[in-house]
């Protein structure tokens, strides 16, 4: 049937006059004696994220960024309840799509995720922009604009009728997440403008032990009809992604997801009202948000130690040789050919006349062997003349780096 957009969409927002101090503290204050420890552990986080990133060169960085963001959208989607594989992931962003409606959905909905963090991996959001009502509108807009029709629609329970999302605009209707009923759809500008002039004006240190509450806070806001929580993650990763020297690879999304419960579980706390007078001095509970913003840092530190064990050099020199000595085996692969990756692995780059030198065959062979590689979708090159790079396909992700994400399933 054919869809009509329902007329109550145009009805004007409502200001219920809530006060701004509903949503406070913003941060964990020093009232709570723990805060020493909250800043300790953002320290470790940006010193052990620094150090990792710095592990690795350059040319190995951009590679593995790409296959993080499959990584972080198939977990960030797997927290809203969409289970789309990385492989499947990859598919899409070759344009391969299933022949089912609505896996090929999925896919698309996973293929808006990762071209909206690819432009916020390349810079689309000056620093601190992402904390602001117009950064966090531009991160909505560009996802939702890439997504199939099907899937910018919502039930609205209060009228029995569905919703259209419109991509980058503030709800105009009132919402209840779960037991949370959250600010009336008038009120969504002031509260954004107030978490703008607090968030995106801090320091890099405070915003490390702030981005866990400003990440609840958002949400609690819920400023636009669906989508919320994509958004509030994809705002995490951009906060992490300039706070913290990332590089693009972790992701705070993958530990989110593997302990979602947790999550979901600290996300509701901190919508409570303050216990006592022990509790802090804002109208939200401090200590729910001290627990949540230990958590997430927490799980921020478990994500990059997590991937720091996965490229070890001679770990993954170790997997990735194995593996190719299995297709040369089965006669996919020339021999030779794991000397090629094995080298790329410690240098970073190869220019192509230098593969003759490295595997000691003719130029005619180690052609071959190139040719062999790239097909396979390890190595990658940005023109025929251009050096070489690994590249690390979704597909061989459960051989090289295990753990990852789950292997997928026939």
């Amino acid at each position: 049937m054919k869809k009509k957009a329902d007329k109550k969409a145009d009805i004007q927002a409502a200001d219920a006059g809530e006060p701004i101090a509903l949503m406070e503290p913003l941060y964990v204050t020093g009232i709570l004696k723990k805060r020493q420890d909250l800043d300790d552990l953002a320290l470790e986080l940006a010193q052990r994220s620094a150090g990792f990133r710095r592990s690795l060169p350059e040319s190995m960085v951009a590679s593995l960024a790409q296959l993080v963001r499959s990584m972080n959208c198939y977990y960030s989607n797997l927290i809203e309840g969409h289970d789309t594989h990385p492989v499947d992931i990859e598919r899409a962003l070759s344009n391969d799509y299933s022949g089912d409606a609505r896996k090929r959905d999925l896919q698309l909905e996973a293929k808006a995720h990762i071209a909206v963090q690819a432009w916020i991996d390349e810079g689309g959001l000056a620093d601190g922009q992402a904390m602001t009502a117009e950064g966090l509108r531009e991160i909505h807009r560009r996802f939702c604009e890439l997504l199939p029709e099907e899937m910018l629609w919502v039930a609205d329970a209060g009228v029995k009728k569905r919703a259209r999302v419109i991509p980058g605009e503030l709800r105009t209707r009132e919402v209840m997440v779960g037991k949370h009923v959250a600010v009336s759809s008038g009120a969504v500008p002031r509260f954004l403008a107030r978490f703008g002039d607090v968030y995106s004006r801090m320091g890099r240190m405070e915003k490390i032990v702030a981005s866990a509450a400003a990440h609840h806070r958002f949400v609690w806001i819920h400023p636009f009809l669906d989508g919320n929580g994509r958004v509030a993650r994809l705002m995490s990763h951009a906060v992490f992604l300039e706070t913290l020297e990332t590089g693009a690879l972790w992701s705070v999304a993958r530990g989110l997801a593997r302990r979602v419960q947790d999550y979901k579980v600290h996300l509701s706390a901190c919508d409570q009202p303050r216990f006592n007078d022990l509790d802090g001095r804002g109208n939200l509970s401090e200590r729910a948000l001290w627990n949540f913003t230990h958590f997430f840092l927490q799980v921020g530190l478990d994500q990059v130690n997590f991937m720091e064990s996965l490229c070890q050099p001679n770990r993954l020199r170790e997997r990735m040789t194995q593996w190719a000595q299995e297709e040369v085996r089965r006669g996919v692969l020339p021999a030779k050919s794991g000397m090629v990756l094995e080298a790329l692995l410690y240098r970073g780059e190869l220019a192509r006349g230098d593969v003759e030198g490295v595997v000691g065959t003719g130029e005619r062979q180690a052609r071959r062997i190139v040719s062999a590689l790239l097909e396979r979708g390890v190595l990658v090159s940005s023109s025929p003349r251009a050096p070489l790079r690994l590249a690390f396909p979704a597909a061989l992700a459960g051989r090289w780096m295990p753990g990852l994400f789950p292997d997928l399933v026939s």
